[in-house]
């Protein structure tokens, strides 16, 4: 990252309230993937659309098989600088507050504490039939139970928390009902095809419409429920600013394009913002 980018960021930064837009590319550093890097779009992925989800139990069974086998070391990743800076930057009370497209809480775990989770936590799961909600640890404590020949499977992690799996080892997979009334369990996430719920959108706009200045960094935006935002900002004269490798949807409404690592830059902007706090 040129020194010149990072003054431009700063001079946006200084004395403004900070909002961030994040997105896939914060957590790359973490080990989880993204879907539209170079090296994700060399495997193109099939992920779950929420409509097959309800309506087809063998699509049911596709993504409890692949979640099961992926998700102990998707747990196990570790916040990174782009997790960690934006954390400090709020404790320093520089940022007000984070608009995630992720579902990997990584931005809780760093110690963030004002994050609206467009798109939900792998964390959670629901009942579609009572509404109740379970930690996502103790499904997976019935998941083995269930399949206990299966826990000793590894394999690479997707960006969406699951894993590529054998057509015949998804075949014999047993999944598990709500433990409150036997209902359909589902991630509590907004999968391909679903809407992000009203009040989380509301959240958001809010949070956008209350910035000095909005950082957009690690997604390209493709998906409205995030792109939305870079609009919004940008038509109530919002300052934009991208920290982004790659194309990123509607990047000629921001002032500022930083073609750079999320952490890297992150890291630089809140250490210069504490230096000048001292």
């Amino acid at each position: 990252m040129a020194d010149d980018a990072l003054d431009r960021l700063l001079d946006l930064a200084r004395g403004r309230r900070i909002v961030a837009l994040t997105g896939a590319g914060v957590s790359t550093e973490s080990g989880i993937p993204d879907y539209r890097s170079p090296a994700a779009l060399e495997r193109p992925r099939h992920p779950i659309h929420g409509p097959d989800f309800i309506r087809s139990p063998t699509v049911r069974r596709r993504y409890w098989a692949r979640a099961f086998v992926g998700w102990p070391r998707f747990r196990r990743a570790e916040p990174g600088a782009a997790h960690r800076a934006l954390a400090a930057l709020e404790a320093r009370g520089a940022l007000a507050g984070i608009v995630t497209q992720n579902v990997d809480r990584l931005h809780h775990t760093a110690g963030s504490r004002n994050v609206i989770e467009l798109h939900g936590a792998l964390a959670e799961v629901v009942c579609l039939e009572c509404g109740s909600v379970e930690e996502r640890d103790a499904v997976q404590e019935r998941l083995h139970a269930k399949n206990p020949s299966l826990a000793a499977l590894s394999a690479d992690v997707a960006p969406d928390g699951d894993a590529d799996l054998p057509a015949e080892i998804v075949e014999r997979f047993e999944v598990v009902a709500c433990a409150r009334c036997s209902g359909v369990l589902k991630p509590r996430v907004v999968f391909f095809g679903e809407n992000v719920a009203r009040p989380v959108v509301e959240a958001a706009n809010a949070l956008v419409e209350s910035a000095g200045v909005l950082v957009v960094a690690g997604t390209s935006l493709a998906v409205f429920s995030g792109y939305r935002f870079l609009v919004r900002a940008a038509e109530r004269k919002i300052p934009v600013a991208i920290v982004n490798r790659g194309a990123v949807r509607g990047e000629e409404r921001a002032i500022l394009k930083i073609e750079a690592a999320t952490g890297d830059t992150l890291s630089a902007l809140a250490r210069a913002l504490s230096s000048d706090a001292s």
